[in-house]
C-alpha cells in the first residue's frame, strides 16, 4: 500500500543581509539563542552579536548580519550603560540569582552607606572578573571550567567606571545605574560593593541600555520583528549605524573605487588630518571601507562590499 504524504513546504532562502539590528534581549534567553532567532526571521545567511548578554540580563544586544560584521569590534570597544538590582546578604558562586550561595550576612546596608562607597568604584579600578565569565584560561572558558568544579583563578585587571550611581534603595535591595567601558562586568561591581559593604550581594535583575552608538530608544523586540509586515524594513539598520562614534570620511566614486582595488587614496585641503585612526570612508551616503589617514593618504583596512 503506497500512503501519499504531502510534502514539507520548502525552507524560505537565506538572504545576504547587511546591516545591524539593535535587539531587546528578553530575560531567560542567550546571545547566541537570539541571535539565531533573528537571523530566522528575516531569514539572513551570517550574523553574530556585539557583546554577550547573560540569560538573567535583558536590554540590547546589537546584532551584526552581513558586512555589519566587520564592524563587531568598533561597537564592542563602545561604551555600555546599565541599570541594575543587587540583592544584599548573600553572596553566590556566579554573582548572580543563577548560582548557588557561597556566604550570607544578616547584615543590610543604608541608602547612604552604598552611596558612600560608589566614588571607590568609579574612575580606573582593578576588577576580578567573575568565576562564570568567557574569559579563556589556557584556551577554555571559565565558565565551562567552574561548572565542571575546577577551581579558577582570575587575575584582576584594570576596568573603567565612568558613572555609578543609586537610583533607588529598600533595604533588601538597590537598584543602580552604571557606565562603563569595555570589559567591566556589572556583576563583579555586585559582588565588590557587598563585600566592601560586610553584608555580600549579588545581581536579581540586570537590563543592559546602550551599547556604543546604539540605546535602547534604537531597539527592537522579537515580537516588534515577528508581527511586522516587511522585518528587514522595520529592525534592519545600516552598516556605518555601528560606527557612529567613528571619525566620518566622505570620498567620491572614483577613490571608493580605487580602495576597492586595494589602492589608497591621497586627501587633498586644509581639514584633512594627516593621521587618524580609525576612519571609516563613506560614498553616497554607503560605507566603503574602514582604516586610517597616514600622511595624508586613506589607507583601508577593511572593505565592504556594495558600498
Amino acid at each position: 500500500m503506497t500512503i501519499d504524504a504531502a510534502a514539507p513546504p520548502p525552507r524560505p532562502k537565506k538572504r545576504d543581509l547587511n546591516g545591524w539590528v539593535v535587539l531587546d534581549k528578553p530575560v531567560g534567553m542567550t546571545s547566541t539563542q537570539a541571535v539565531g532567532a533573528v537571523k530566522r526571521i528575516l531569514g539572513a545567511k551570517k550574523a553574530g552579536h556585539a557583546g554577550t548578554l547573560d540569560p538573567l540580563a535583558s536590554g540590547i544586544l546589537p546584532i551584526a548580519l552581513g558586512e555589519g560584521t566587520k564592524t563587531v569590534p568598533y561597537v564592542m570597544d563602545g561604551r555600555k550603560a546599565y541599570s541594575f538590582t543587587v540583592k544584599w546578604g548573600v553572596e553566590t558562586d556566579t554573582d548572580d540569582s543563577e548560582g548557588r550561595p557561597v556566604g550570607t550576612s544578616e547584615g543590610r546596608p543604608s541608602r547612604a552607606d552604598v552611596e558612600a562607597l560608589l566614588p571607590r568604584f568609579t574612575g580606573t579600578i582593578a576588577q576580578v572578573p567573575p568565576r562564570f565569565s568567557a574569559i579563556k584560561i589556557q584556551g577554555e572558558r571559565a565558565y565551562d571550567l567552574a561548572r565542571d568544579g575546577e577551581v579558577v583563578e582570575l587575575q584582576a585587571r584594570d576596568v573603567s567606571i565612568e558613572r555609578l550611581a543609586v537610583v533607588a534603595h529598600d533595604g533588601e535591595t538597590t537598584e543602580l545605574e552604571a557606565e562603563c567601558g569595555k570589559g567591566t562586568y556589572v556583576r563583579a561591581i555586585a559582588r565588590d560593593l557587598g563585600r566592601a559593604l560586610g553584608c555580600l550581594g549579588h545581581i536579581v535583575a540586570l537590563r543592559r541600555t546602550r551599547v556604543g552608538p546604539f540605546a535602547l530608544a534604537d531597539a527592537v523586540t522579537l515580537d516588534d520583528l515577528r508581527v511586522a509586515a516587511d522585518p528587514v524594513a522595520s529592525g534592519l539598520k545600516p552598516v556605518e549605524a555601528g560606527l557612529k562614534e567613528l571619525a566620518e570620511l566622505v570620498i567620491n566614486r572614483d577613490a571608493a573605487a580605487r580602495l576597492r582595488r586595494g589602492q589608497t587614496v591621497l586627501l587633498r585641503g586644509r581639514d584633512v588630518p594627516l593621521d587618524a585612526s580609525p576612519v571609516y570612508a563613506t560614498c553616497a551616503g554607503a560605507v566603503v571601507a574602514l582604516g586610517a589617514i597616514q600622511s595624508g593618504e586613506f589607507v583601508a583596512s577593511r572593505v565592504f562590499v556594495g558600498g
